[in-house]
């Protein structure tokens, strides 16, 4: 397949750089400075770490512990700037006194808006989430490009040089469709079993190889005398935003980092399911004293599954799929398709399943018991 060419004229660009210049600098540590999906991170919060040391670290304190409960759903949290993802998990782990949760893609701590955090079976459709499209909203400051492509980083090139509207439009359909990205130095991307960024971090210059990316949409939506532009990016799973810019800068040769970035679409979750921290404590503080309920937080755990096809099955085969049984399709209204479905039973969730040869095997048998999403939260998001 043939790639557009936007590559070949940034290796160019490179090229007429001095090649050793960014060996001089070595960015602070930047361990969740990543890709901004970085897809690695999904899972169960408790067995993340933040390893930033620039990240405050929560205080232990001396309170009892509570106990811990089955909580059922997706929270889709807009995060504020300054949060690590992973910080962001654990506090609403508290919150809900979850027994499991996890994230379904990293957002850099100087970037806010959605973070999809599963908890309890929701975890079980991470997979689901990741996979699907994300939207950001991002501004680009001209005349620097910085080792870690954002604000945080050092100043490794300039440029007097500011572009036009009509210069930058016209270079955005080599950003789009099927492209080859080359990630970022300060990025979770394994170099002989080492991260990236912690090569960076100790002053090596690595060579990372292009990977495909799929940019659906890039738009520049604003241009000012400030010399800085917004942008909007609808892309695939594994694109990094920072590295957006940093192309960018680098074909128009006055060089770019972004400065401010909003992710406001995350597979299914879109801004409006979006919940601020502040509302979520509010919210935890009238349930606790019997003014509300936590479920009110909720979304269901199939709003992760929009996508795939549903199937209702009768209480007798769903008691088969539940010990983990297949159950033989017969009759006129047997699906005459196959692949993945989810399953349920009177109106509730119960498997994904595959759908062969006749057959119904389940491969995730969900348990629901427990907290789970206020009754209407689905038809809230119609």
């Amino acid at each position: 397949m043939t790639m557009p060419s936007a590559n070949r004229a940034i290796a160019q660009q490179a090229a007429d750089s001095h090649a050793g210049e960014e060996k001089k600098f070595s960015g602070e540590p930047r361990d969740e400075r990543r890709a901004d999906d970085d897809e690695r991170r999904a899972g169960d919060g408790e067995r993340r770490t933040n390893n930033d040391p620039r990240q405050k670290q929560p205080h232990q304190n001396n309170q009892p512990r509570r106990d811990k409960r089955d909580v059922h759903g997706w929270v889709i949290l807009d995060k504020p700037i300054g949060m690590t993802s992973t910080h962001a998990v654990a506090v609403l782990k508290r919150l809900f006194q979850a027994k499991r949760a996890g994230h379904a893609g990293t957002l850099d701590p100087l970037a806010s808006g959605g973070l999809p955090i599963a908890l309890g079976e929701a975890t079980k459709t991470v997979p689901f989430v990741m996979d699907g499209r994300k939207r950001y909203r991002f501004t680009v400051a001209w005349g620097e490009e910085r080792d870690t492509d954002d604000t945080e980083g050092r100043v490794v090139r300039t440029s007097d040089l500011r572009p036009s509207a009509e210069a930058i439009r016209a270079l955005l359909p080599q950003f789009t469709g099927l492209i080859e990205q080359i990630p970022p130095q300060y990025s979770a991307i394994k170099v002989q079993g080492e991260r990236a960024y912690d090569l960076a971090r100790d002053g090596e210059t690595v060579e990372l190889k292009p990977r495909p990316v799929e940019i659906h949409e890039l738009t520049l939506v604003e241009h000012g005398d400030n010399g800085q532009s917004v942008f909007e990016a609808e892309c695939g799973k594994g694109t990094y935003v920072r590295a957006l810019a940093r192309d960018i800068g680098r074909i128009l040769g006055c060089f770019g980092h972004i400065c401010a970035l909003r992710r406001t679409l995350v597979g299914p979750f879109r801004e409006t399911d979006m919940i601020p921290l502040e509302e979520l404590e509010a919210l935890c503080n009238r349930a606790a004293s019997g003014e509300g309920s936590l479920a009110d937080a909720l979304l269901p755990v199939e709003t992760a599954l929009d996508d795939i096809p549903a199937l209702a099955v009768t209480r007798a085969d769903a008691a088969r799929l539940h010990r983990g049984q297949a159950v033989l399709l017969r009759g006129r209204d047997a699906p005459n398709s196959s692949g993945t479905v989810y399953v349920t039973v009177a109106g509730r969730l119960l498997a994904l399943a595959e759908i062969g040869n006749g057959e119904l095997i389940p491969k995730r048998v969900f348990n629901l018991t427990g907290l789970t999403a206020s009754p209407g939260r689905s038809n809230e998001r119609v």
